[in-house]
């Protein structure tokens, strides 16, 4: 019997939080509208604190406003619920304390029947491992997961709640910063797209934009070129980069059109950035998860300070659509993705049956709640799939090598 449901989103944003919210909400309502629903506050730090809002009958009443929103309207933290030292440092447990146990007894405490956590493959690992310990202790709660990442990289899930609307924002953010191609002779433009180890994004993200290309006409004789506007270079982790054979390319590009736009995954190369910064005798920063920072590493400037030098670039200018992608409310194609997998997550949640609820890929992409220990981050995006090897083709960009230890 599920008298009591609590929601929480965790890590990075996405454009679907505040949607899935929307959704759990409003199912619950419609198929069992008794059941209590609160929501923790930042993520796993509120469920540590038991810091929650509830969900009452005006925010049931009028929870569609969320669809019209993007971030999560209850907040995000990146906590590891493992990470005992972390914790104790953040002042989130006591020293000795187990934060799993601290999690399970706060739920029961709460009065917790379900718990739905919303996030990437860190929050799911995190839930997985909290699972883990509820099932264990026989602490008799479900815990149904729902998969966001805009980097569409959770084994085995086809695809990620907020990915696509993260790829049409990035297009669109894009434009307005393609637009500055000739604000200067021998103009560089690097375009860093969040995907530590996935080369999704900016892949999809490129295809978007070069989509709207197609679409404009164009008026080459006053310098509205189509050449000018386009991409000249695509890079993602997946793919080695060869910074020396792709300069001589794209200096002929920039003899040749006058200036050099480069779509580039931020965890693109990022093995050599560390490589030479572990080597100057420089520390990595890491979060709590153990991933570098890279915000601090700054790829994007890195591969930009490289292709300058040897393009002979007068003007550099490095553009970072993260923030403005992730932040945004959900486009058509992933509303409706997201009420397919809220209304599975709420009725699973109903019978329990935890998991995390995607299509399956390794299972003919049936839409089902997917076991906790299956969901691994890092998914490769392939780089042989037909319309990337087109859109490179289209570029004059070479097929790189795939890295296979990737």
């Amino acid at each position: 019997m599920v008298n009591k449901v609590a929601i929480l989103t965790a890590g990075g944003f996405a454009p679907c939080l505040s949607t899935a919210i929307a959704g759990l909400i409003e199912k619950y309502t419609e198929v069992a509208p008794d059941v209590e629903i609160i929501a923790y506050k930042h993520g796993y730090q509120g469920l540590l604190r038991g810091d929650f809002l509830v969900v009452d009958e005006t925010v049931r009443a009028n929870a569609g406003l969320l669809r019209k929103f993007g971030g999560s309207p209850v907040g995000n933290s990146r906590v590891k619920l493992t990470n005992v030292k972390d914790l104790v440092k953040r002042g989130l447990v006591q020293e000795g304390e187990n934060p799993l146990k601290v999690a399970a007894d706060r739920l029961v405490a709460d009065g917790v029947d379900v718990l739905h956590t919303i996030g990437g493959d860190d929050t799911n690992t995190t839930a997985a491992d909290l699972a883990a310990y509820l099932a264990e202790h026989d602490y008799g709660l479900t815990v149904v997961g729902l998969p966001k990442t805009i980097d569409n990289d959770v084994i085995p899930i086809r695809q990620s709640l907020g990915a696509w609307t993260a790829a049409e924002m990035g297009a669109r953010f894009a434009k307005n910063i393609v637009a500055e191609h000739n604000s200067g002779s021998r103009m560089l433009i690097v375009h860093e797209v969040m995907g530590r180890h996935c080369g999704w994004l900016t892949a999809a993200t490129a295809r978007k934009y070069r989509e709207w290309i197609e679409e404009q006409q164009w008026l080459p004789e006053i310098g509205l070129s189509k050449q000018a506007w386009d991409i000249h270079g695509v890079y993602v982790p997946e793919g080695h980069i060869d910074i020396a054979k792709e300069s001589e390319r794209l200096n002929k590009v920039m003899d040749e059109v006058g200036n050099v736009t480069i779509f580039l995954s931020e965890g693109a190369g990022l093995d050599a950035i560390v490589a030479e910064m572990e080597a100057a005798g420089e520390e990595v920063p890491r979060d709590p998860f153990g991933h570098v920072k890279l915000d601090k590493v700054n790829p994007g400037a890195w591969f930009g300070s490289k292709f300058a030098e040897k393009l002979g670039a007068e003007k550099v200018m490095v553009q970072k659509s993260g923030y403005y992608s992730r932040s945004a409310a959900s486009n058509e194609a992933d509303l409706a993705l997201i009420k397919e997998c809220t209304d599975l997550a709420v009725d699973c949640a109903l019978r329990g049956e935890p998991g995390v609820i995607g299509h399956d890929e390794e299972n003919g992409d049936v839409l089902s709640a997917i076991a906790f220990d299956r969901i691994k981050g890092g998914k490769a995006f392939d780089i042989t799939q037909q319309w990337y090897v087109d859109m490179l083709n289209a570029i004059g960009q070479e097929i790189p090598e795939q890295i296979a230890a990737h």
